[in-house]
């Protein structure tokens, strides 16, 4: 066996590793780390079976094997993210109608904590003007900058940490019995309540900001999946006017956000319209969308965009809805199981969660 074949079998190995541990349901976080770059994965599964076809004979059987098996990982992983590419079907339909007060705007950015171009998420904000802004890792000294805009934002939640887990959440609508919890972890805050739209309707909102699954935050994904799935199961199917938003830390093809997405009932705007990437905003080859806003199918879009950078590792992420009630009538949520039910139930009390969020 040449050096070149050696070096091609070591490669067609490694790369069917990623599909493998991903078929698992182990959380640890090296396994669940697989789930973020599955479109660089793709790409590099491919140029593997390019490589094994200039390379093998094809005269011994674990040749076919080996391709075969890369085969399959590449339609696992494309498979996977085929529903956030623009030629699969839009989850949520486009809102088809005249300006009215039905609409909602947010504008979801994380800032990086140590960033210090306030100006630029500033003069974003300004720009876009949405209707909610959600900061995430914004801790004291971001507080204290984004107090400029409290003119215009005349309902806040401040929760500013210096653990990168900070969160402000500023809105021009009416904010109502709002709480800050604690769902799973003393030092992981989240945001929940309710707002009044123009046109007189409440809608539910939750904002999160899990830790996730890394060698320098956790070891495992539990407690960051236990988090998503505890908020989606206390969102009763069929209600009206819910928002979950967000930097999830997992990415929308992920198994927990899809459960999330079946537990709740909740419906992706991304899902037909692209990646819309927000991290990591520093390297243009490894991105992949952390950040979502999810809603029930009484919502329509108007709008759906990524931002330009305002020197955090992420791009900000802006939305805009419009209440359409008629809209339950053609869009479809995902459809849960019992068994992915009880999946839930098991991730959540795997985590011993502090709080419900009812």
């Amino acid at each position: 066996m040449s050096f070149l074949e050696i070096v091609t079998v070591c490669l067609n190995i490694l790369f069917c590793i990623p599909s493998l541990a991903s078929i698992t349901k182990f959380d640890y976080w090296w396994i669940r780390g697989f789930d973020f770059p599955r479109v660089q994965i793709s790409v590099l599964i491919f140029v593997n079976i390019l490589l094994a076809l200039f390379v093998y004979e094809f005269n011994m059987n674990w040749q076919f094997i080996l391709v075969t098996a890369l085969v399959i990982s590449l339609f696992y992983q494309l498979k996977l993210i085929y529903p956030y590419t623009s030629i699969a079907q839009e989850q949520v339909v486009k809102f088809q109608g005249k300006d009215n007060d039905d609409y909602l705007s947010i504008l979801v950015s994380n800032v990086l904590m140590t960033n210090r171009h306030y100006d630029k998420l500033i003069n974003l904000t300004r720009s876009r003007n949405p209707d909610i802004l959600l900061t995430l890792e914004s801790d004291k000294k971001w507080e204290e900058a984004l107090s400029v805009l409290e003119e215009e934002y005349l309902y806040c939640v401040k929760v500013p940490k210096d653990n990168l887990y900070g969160m402000h959440l500023y809105s021009k609508l009416p904010l109502e019995n709002i709480e800050v919890k604690y769902l799973v972890a003393d030092d992981i805050p989240s945001i929940h309540g309710t707002l009044n739209l123009p046109n007189g309707k409440v809608a539910t909102i939750h904002c999160l900001h899990p830790r996730p699954p890394s060698p320098s935050e956790s070891d495992t994904s539990t407690n960051r999946d236990a988090e998503l799935l505890l908020v989606a199961r206390e969102i009763n199917k069929g209600v009206e006017m819910v928002l979950v938003f967000g930097d999830f830390n997992d990415v929308a093809w992920s198994r927990t956000t899809k459960l999330f997405q079946k537990v709740s009932g909740l419906l992706d705007p991304r899902r037909g319209r692209g990646f819309f990437n927000t991290y990591n905003a520093n390297y243009k080859l490894l991105r992949w969308p952390l950040d979502h806003v999810f809603h029930t199918d009484d919502f329509t879009l108007m709008e759906i965009s990524r931002g330009k950078s305002i020197g955090s590792d992420h791009f900000p992420m802006y939305t805009k809805l419009n209440y359409t009630p008629k809209a339950k009538w053609v869009q479809d949520s995902l459809d849960v199981n019992k068994n992915e039910e009880a999946q839930a139930k098991k991730e959540i009390e795997k985590a011993n969660p502090k709080h419900s969020t009812a």
